[in-house]
């Protein structure tokens, strides 16, 4: 048996809704504000640990941490990150066009830096493919390849220095770019970069990472290309050269593959079998370095290989400052991408074990990581796709996994760095590439985006081919610009309906889609899904015009007709008087006087304005011209279900001069209840039944 519901009211305009449920709003805003201005202003020993726990959170979450039930999953989720960090650190060092030693660097001050700031318990931080590539395309454009150079060489390590330092500024103004946006509280901009983008762009630069490294697997010593059609150019430049392919690196890649693809495929499959994931990527390095050394590879078949790997902490410096200005607009977009990506990963693991993360925090952390690591050599970075998946199947359970991601690091850079000397750049290639499985896996959602969201479905298509056929940083910002056009052509073109009712209910649905529904006699009830503003003021006209059929023509003969009905009816009325029969009813029970239209004809329209989310100046100014014509043939016009931010606005563009306040209704059954009890004449304490 199904529920049933009875209810009795009185019909409800706004106004007597708000003085029987309303409350003094005005006073209590002006309190609220005092006391937030004077709650922000006062000092006190609780408002400095508020303020310490929010803006340093390890000073919240370690005096609370579980060290039984956590620190063995926080342990070895943490080694088992730190020793993937090893050669992707290095790996990504290679897109970024700087030594390997960096991305090492890069691994393990902005995890430290994160794990004391950062709120995301299950975010791994460290070097970025994309991010990596973007900084790498900005290096090399200020500091380009010479066609020969000598690794040995001065010029070469002078030429080392210039990028890391063109590197470090990226990341340094990078860093101050987000701090910034922390103090704005400006966390929000990152959801501009919508699921589709991201999934998109990532998607999209990693066919520009494979494309990068395809000369450093086949042994090809090549400049890099940067700008619009990048990804081309590199490709004829390899066509071009492959004759000259080192038989040897190529070789070595094969054999890499061969091993890292498989080993990884079962790392995903078995990932819940397997207690931790198999280390693949740093026996590979270990099993590679070995084997140059011992066959002596680098000097017999001119394979390319790492070189000198410094021990120790590097010593801070300035980054190159001069190099600023140019590097500003590059740097905003890989500002966005690795806070966009950070946030979203750290977001989907909150949802997924049921803890919230603070964007702006996030802004603060990743701002701090950026700008204080940039003074030790480190280039931007970001949260991880692979390592921040390894890190939540491995069992971590908060940031402390991050301390001991770093111990890894440290040893590697103060006693076993130099131990890869001979450690082939093919093999880092090679790991590059097989890091991005994730990244070209998300192929496979453009079915069910096609079947969800045809809209979201061509942003994404048209992120991916900007990204791919013109550039990283151009792709990106066209596939903003679409999305938001996008945004702006769904509010343009939205729908007005016209709206039925159920029978024997207050529910009111769109005619077109609900054939029981019926429309009310004599009253015609419309609804706009969507916002009234100068975009699309044009197309609300066009749309209320044709349901009404208000055209200028039909204005302008009904208003005729309408003046001269009440010119005979006034005619009519002092002829009468003047024969002394003084009877009201003469002008309208007359045949020909008669004014009363029939009654399939529109008399009233109510305005369902429960869709309309907002109102510009330009948009009240139209609706209030739409209300006068409507006025102009006789028809009256109620409106109903607005909320206070469009009726502020109306009121305050005159609607209140072309319309009483007892037409303006809580809900739309209220008005058609009051059109029917005026209708039939009924005492104005009219109720309502449902």
């Amino acid at each position: 048996m199904s529920a049933s519901v009875a209810v009795y009211r009185n019909v409800y305009t706004e106004d007597r809704f708000k003085q029987t449920y309303g409350s003094d709003r005005d006073s209590g805003q002006r309190l609220r504000l005092r006391d937030r201005v004077a709650g922000r202003c006062r000092c006190s020993r609780r408002a400095w640990l508020h303020l310490l726990r929010d803006r340093i959170p390890i000073v919240d979450w370690l005096p609370r941490y579980r060290l039984r039930k956590w620190i063995l999953g926080d342990t070895v989720a943490g080694l088992t990150v730190g020793i993937l960090h090893i050669p992707q650190g290095m790996a990504f060092a290679l897109l970024t066009s700087v030594a390997p030693i960096f991305g090492l660097y890069t691994s393990f001050f902005p995890v430290l830096l994160y794990m004391i700031f950062g709120t995301g318990r299950h975010v791994s931080t460290g070097t970025f493919a994309v991010v990596s590539l973007m900084t790498g395309s900005v290096v090399e454009q200020m500091v380009p390849t010479p066609a020969e150079m000598n690794s040995s060489s001065p010029e070469a390590a002078e030429l080392e220095a210039q990028r890391i330092g063109v590197a470090s500024a990226v990341a340094l103004l990078s860093g101050v770019v987000m701090l910034c946006m922390f103090g704005l509280q400006l966390g929000f901009l990152s959801t501009y970069l919508s699921e589709p983008i991201v999934k998109a762009f990532t998607s999209a630069a990693a066919f520009h990472v494979t494309v990068s490294q395809l000369q450093s697997m086949l042994g090809l010593r090549l400049p890099r290309h940067t700008g619009a059609f990048s990804l081309f150019k590199t490709l004829a430049s390899v066509m071009e050269n492959l004759s000259d392919t080192n038989t040897a690196e190529l070789m070595i890649s094969v054999v890499c593959l061969a091993l890292l693809v498989p080993v990884k495929e079962v790392n995903t499959r078995y990932r819940r079998r397997l207690r931790t994931p198999i280390p693949v990527e740093i026996l590979t390095v270990i099993i590679a370095t070995a084997v140059t050394y011992a066959s002596s590879l680098d000097s017999s078949f001119d394979i390319a290989i790492v070189g000198h790997i410094p021990a120790g902490f590097p010593t801070p410096r300035l980054p190159a400052l001069r190099v600023l200005p140019d590097i500003a607009g590059d740097t905003v977009a890989i500002t966005f991408v690795g806070y966009a990506v950070s946030v979203s990963l750290a977001m989907i693991y909150a949802d997924k074990h049921g803890y919230s993360i603070h964007p702006n925090q996030e802004l603060l952390a990743h701002g701090i990581s950026n700008t204080v690591s940039s003074f030790f050599t480190c280039f931007p970075s970001s949260a991880t796709l692979a390592t921040t998946n390894i890190l939540e199947s491995a069992g971590g359970h908060t940031q402390l996994s991050g301390l001991f991601t770093s111990l890894v690091v440290l040893v590697v850079l103060l006693l076993i760095g130099p131990l890869f000397y001979f450690l082939p750049k093919a093999v880092l290639a090679c790991i590059n590439v097989t890091s991005l499985r994730q990244m070209f896996l998300q192929l496979q959602d453009l079915p069910d985006l096609w079947r969800i969201s045809r809209m979201d479905f061509m942003v994404w298509v048209v992120t991916w081919l900007s990204v791919v056929v013109l550039n990283v940083d151009l792709g990106l910002a066209i596939g903003v610009v679409f999305s938001m056009m996008t945004v702006v052509c769904r509010t343009q073109r939205a729908r007005c309906s016209v709206l039925g009712r159920a029978s024997n209910t207050e529910i009111y649905r769109p005619v077109e889609k609900h054939s029981k529904c019926c429309e009310v006699p004599g009253v015609k009830i419309l609804t706009y899904r969507g916002p009234i503003y100068y975009g699309n003021r044009g197309f609300f006209r066009e749309e209320m015009s044709h349901l009404l059929g208000l055209t200028p023509e039909k204005i302008r003969s009904r208003e005729k007709t309408r003046r001269a009905l009440e010119r005979r009816e006034r005619e009519s009325a002092v002829t009468t008087v003047e024969r002394g029969l003084a009877n009201a009813a003469f002008s309208s029970d007359g045949p020909s006087c008669k004014s009363e239209p029939p009654e399939s004809d529109v008399r009233v329209v109510v305005l369902d304005c429960s869709s309309v989310i907002f109102v510009d100046v330009a948009g009240a100014r139209l609706f209030i011209q739409m209300c006068t014509e409507c006025q102009k043939v006789g028809v009256r016009v109620y409106l109903a279900n607005c909320n206070e931010s469009v009726l502020k606005v109306l009121t305050s563009s005159g609607l209140m001069s072309h319309m009483k306040p007892q037409h303006i209704f809580v809900t739309v059954h209220d008005a058609v209840v009051f059109v029917q009890q005026q209708k039939e004449k009924l005492p104005e304490q009219t109720a309502v039944w449902v």
